[in-house]
């Protein structure tokens, strides 16, 4: 009997062991799968994090800072309203840039200078800033995109093919100003002049395409028109000096040697009471009586759309025209401090 007990006991000691066995083998297995399932989970989110990061790598990679280089010939307001609004419109786009601006100082043989530099460097795109800044540019490279802007007509100054189609790796836009509108607001101001001085540098061909202009449209309206021309800033004196007596009213197209110099045709011409209307804004500001001209900001804005068009869209440059502001975008601006030393009234004008 008591041996039997002694089996029993073993025997019930062995079953419970085996419970045990059992029972911790199932939680061991249960532990072992809910930790590979964690883990793998762990790992399933570590893969798209790393996936993540490693796209946004690429994407960062992939992403191009563009070199742009800037060859403005001269200072003065219309050109600089020109830049900024070229630099806005980059920064507009988001796009990852840096910028070389460079100004000529309006001297021909820097602008030579400054576009070799700037084609050295390797830059993606130029933008040049007036006729003599373009041509300086387009001799400099026939491959770097070049965008151009303040340049009355870009195929007359043989800068492009046409300015529909231009064929080479130059485009962007015109300043070309509603000359005829500017006449008529001359006439609407001082309805008895008969003679008017056309003040432009002769070194400008932009400025000689606006004067044709600007003649024809004085000889339509029954006045007469007389050309007054300077080859360089130093002669602006003299010459309006020289108009003194001989003409009722100046117009001075979007000239840059004029403009950069309008403060000493201002105060010549209103010191002997000669009105004068301008092809921009800027040259109001400095002492010109009006304008019905565009705003070269928003013209530079207008390039600078071209701009990214041509690096992010890859937009053929040799197929993309020219272009103009509306005639909409253009305004009047008078300059009523002038007006007031002329004894001109200028409350009618809308």
């Amino acid at each position: 009997m008591r041996k039997s007990t002694r089996l029993l006991s073993v025997i019930v000691a062995g079953a419970m062991l085996l419970s045990m066995t059992a029972c911790g083998n199932k939680t061991t297995d249960s532990g072992a799968a809910a930790t590979t399932a964690a883990e793998t989970k762990a790992e399933d989110t570590t893969a798209a994090d790393k996936a993540e990061d490693t796209a946004a790598a690429d994407q960062a990679a992939d992403g191009k800072v563009f070199k742009i280089g800037i060859l403005q010939l001269v200072q003065h307001t219309a050109l600089d309203a020109s830049n900024k609004g070229f630099v806005q419109a980059l920064d507009d786009s988001g796009i990852a840039y840096t910028l070389d601006s460079q100004n000529a100082s309006g001297d021909q043989s820097t602008c030579q200078t400054i576009a070799s530099k700037l084609v050295n460097d390797g830059d993606d795109l130029i933008l040049a800033i007036a006729t003599p800044a373009a041509q300086a540019v387009a001799g400099a490279t026939s491959e770097i995109p070049i965008l151009i802007t303040a340049i009355t007509d870009p195929a007359a100054s043989d800068l492009v093919a046409s300015n529909e189609a231009p064929g080479g790796n130059v485009s962007g836009t015109s300043d070309l100003t509603p000359v005829k509108e500017q006449i008529d607001l001359l006439q609407q101001l001082l309805p008895e002049a008969e003679t008017i001085g056309v003040l432009y540098c002769s070194a400008e061909s932009n400025s000689e395409i606006q004067a044709n202009m600007a003649r024809e449209a004085i000889e339509a309206k029954g006045m007469k028109a007389v050309d007054y021309t300077v080859s360089n800033s130093n002669e602006i004196q003299t010459v309006v000096t020289s108009m003194v007596g001989k003409v009722d009213a100046i117009y001075a197209p979007t000239d840059n040697v004029v403009a950069a110099g309008m403060a000493t045709v201002a105060m010549v011409a209103n010191d002997n009471k000669i009105p004068i209307i301008c092809g921009e804004e800027g040259m109001v500001n400095a002492g010109g009586l009006a304008t019905y001209g565009i705003d070269y900001y928003e013209l530079g804005y207008l390039a600078g759309q071209q701009a990214v068009r041509i690096l992010i869209e890859g937009e053929d440059i040799s197929k993309m025209a020219i272009e103009y502001l509306p005639l909409e975008k253009c305004k009047l601006s008078v300059n009523e401090e002038t007006a007031e030393i002329l004894g001109i009234d200028v409350s009618g004008l809308q």
